[in-house]
């Protein structure tokens, strides 16, 4: 009798912890579906992409992890400046200097990422007015490297946007966007993806993100993209990648953008990305290595020539 008792106690311990396991792997199988979900981003493998580098601070998204970036010269990247901090909120930011990367060129993946393809940095220079309101603005960054790099069929920049390139005659109304963002797995991609996305219409991207303290402020130096017809769209770690464009007129191939909103994902509609013609005149002053005596000593300079004309 003692006996049938221990082994009928012992059995109702074991089916009580069997169903215990059962209902919690269903919970987090059920949660894990959700939450990848909400996070899918798809897109597909990316060809090469010359102008495409990789900001590396960490492997672990936790310490920074790695995003992109984009060659528009010999010796300069544009990114987005949050890339450039571990901790990316303004409360974290303000007053720090940013972290200096790694960056590799020239690469379609992370096992890429090495010594070969490696490119020393000599500076970063954020945008001065980098989320002076809030974790968005002006989100910015030039990353001036040692060396001039050797140009080849892996490595080449991407044009800047011209005077008269505007965005209503971009081929298809669309952009390419490249990167190493977060996926199914919820993790950051080991290879390099792409997404041909639709401009948005800024009314219609100004009325979603308007009144949150929490996402961009959407006006004139913002460019907005909508998801694809599958609901692919931009994600976390795809930060700093460049929203190439096709003139329809000349054929020619530009930087349109530097994506910042990468949190679109699949909980809201619109990526948003720095307008990089709002902000050439920055751009080009840093490019040039100018000083905050530059604009003065140049007025000058003309004036005095002026003043010498009879």
């Amino acid at each position: 009798m003692n006996i049938n008792r221990k082994n009928w106690f012992f059995t109702v311990l074991l089916l009580a912890a069997w169903t215990c396991l059962v209902v919690k792997g269903s919970v987090s199988a059920s949660r894990l579906a959700s939450l990848r979900s909400r996070r899918m981003v798809g897109g597909s493998l990316a060809p090469h992409v010359p102008w495409q580098a990789m900001v590396y601070l960490s492997e672990n998204v936790l310490d920074g992890g790695y995003a992109g970036g984009a060659l528009i010269s010999e010796r300069w990247i544009l990114t987005a400046g949050r890339n450039l901090f571990v901790r990316k909120s303004k409360v974290d930011t303000q007053g720090k200097d940013p972290v200096i990367p790694k960056v590799y060129l020239g690469i379609t993946g992370l096992p890429e990422a090495n010594a070969s393809t490696e490119v020393a940095v000599e500076k970063v220079v954020l945008h001065p007015g980098f989320q002076n309101h809030s974790d968005w603005d002006n989100d910015l960054a030039l990353i001036q490297l040692k060396e001039p790099v050797v140009m080849s069929d892996k490595v080449t920049p991407i044009p800047l946007p011209e005077t008269g390139q505007d965005l209503a005659d971009a081929v298809r109304g669309s952009g390419v966007i490249t990167g190493w963002g977060w996926g199914a797995l919820l993790t950051l991609s080991s290879s390099l993806k792409h997404l041909v996305l639709r401009l948005a219409r800024q009314s219609v991207c100004k009325a979603e993100y308007d009144g949150s303290e929490l996402t961009p402020t959407v006006d004139d130096n913002i460019i907005c993209t909508r998801p694809t017809k599958f609901n692919e769209n931009v994600c976390f770690g795809d930060a700093g990648g460049a929203l190439a464009v096709t003139d329809a007129k000349t054929g020619d191939i530009y930087a349109a953008g530097i994506l910042s909103y990468d949190k679109a994902c699949t909980n809201r509609s619109y990526g948003i990305y720095m307008k990089i013609s709002s902000y050439l005149p920055w751009i080009h002053s840093v490019l040039r290595g100018d000083t905050e005596k530059s604009s003065t000593l140049r007025s000058d300079a003309m004036s005095k020539m002026y003043s010498l004309q009879p």
